[in-house]
């Protein structure tokens, strides 16, 4: 009797148990019944097992049938489950697929899951591929700014620049973002604004400037596809030509000045040598006339000149001084040693 009711007690838990897997499985197994997704009921089972959501595989299957994907690139349950596993969002995945299967763009499974585990948001890229988007160049969001460049006269422009993206999606995978996109632009335009002769060139066709910049190939190795650059604002800043002229001015002006005084010192010193020099032979001439008195005195000595001799030479500096007060050099004095 007891075997009885235990038999009876398990068959009451399985039939619990097999209630409670059809009430949260059957809903989702009639779905895929009624679409052709081709779930079975034990699949679906084996999904929680394996900590996938059934409800989303599910929906996600019936959302590629409905869509004809099956027929274009075949999406097998067990690539969704992995693709669910690996961290994917699938869902977005499946639109993203739709969305370039309807706008004729040219992606299977592999190349979006691939971009979905990227990090990239593959329904966005498609998306943009499809309606292209505007991005402001510089990037209003990090700089307030504008793109500085200097013509050829030496003229400042400000420019502002719209550039039109695409998303490439065959570039998508490991191409630059918008970022590297935004930088290139505004290289270009100042590398254009530079190479112009002047900034009256600019101001009459700007956009020469903005096809010019297109023609550079700027959307290599990028996720984007570059459609148009325009020019939304051109304004005109400073003279920076005529400023580095002045600035060059007054750097030549203190180089001349720096040299010029480096002469006048090497002057100056050349001066004080000569004053110098000048002293030394003053010197030098008193020391000769000094030894005059001493000479004369020997003569007498020697008998070699008399009295009379020493009077003539007096008669005649006292002739050269006359001669010179007449002349108007009547200051200078007669030499020490002739003197009486």
């Amino acid at each position: 009797m007891g075997w009885i009711i235990g038999g009876v007690i398990i068959g009451v838990i399985v039939l619990l148990i097999l209630m409670a897997v059809l009430a949260r499985y059957i809903g989702l197994y009639v779905q895929c019944v009624m679409t052709g997704a081709s779930i079975s009921l034990p699949n679906l089972v084996m999904m929680s097992i394996r900590k996938v959501n059934p409800t989303v595989i599910v929906r996600s299957k019936i959302m590629a049938v409905q869509a004809g994907l099956n027929d274009v690139y075949p999406i097998t349950t067990r690539a969704l489950e992995a693709h669910y596993l690996a961290g994917g969002n699938v869902p977005n995945v499946i639109r993203a697929l739709v969305a370039a299967h309807r706008a004729g763009i040219d992606m299977d499974w592999q190349v979006a899951q691939a971009i979905d585990l990227a990090g990239r948001d593959v329904l966005d890229a498609v998306r943009t591929s499809v309606y292209p988007k505007v991005i402001d160049c510089p990037d209003p969001r990090k700089s307030a700014g504008t793109l500085d460049a200097v013509a050829g006269d030496g003229i400042q422009l400000k420019a502002r620049a719209r550039v039109t993206v695409r998303t490439n999606i065959q570039q998508l995978i490991g191409g630059a973002t918008e970022e590297t996109v935004i930088a290139r632009v505004g290289q270009g335009i100042v590398q254009a604004i530079g190479s112009t002769a002047s900034y009256k060139d600019v101001l009459e066709n700007p956009d020469r400037i903005s096809q010019t910049v297109l023609n550079q190939g700027l959307e290599a190795q990028t996720a984007f596809e570059i459609v148009s650059i325009d020019i939304a604002d051109v304004d005109v800043g400073d003279n920076i030509g005529a400023r580095l002229q002045a600035d060059q001015a007054e750097a030549d002006m203190r180089v001349a000045q720096a040299r010029a005084e480096q002469r006048r010192a090497y002057a100056a010193a050349q001066e004080q040598e000569m004053v110098a020099k000048t002293q030394e032979n003053r010197a030098k001439v008193v020391l000769a006339e000094a030894e005059v008195p001493l000479s004369i005195a020997k003569a007498f000595r020697s008998h070699k000149i008399g009295l009379l001799d020493y009077y003539e030479i007096k008669n005649v500096q006292a002739d050269t001084s006359m001669r010179l007060a007449i002349a108007g050099k009547g200051d200078e004095v007669a030499p020490s040693g002739s003197r009486p």
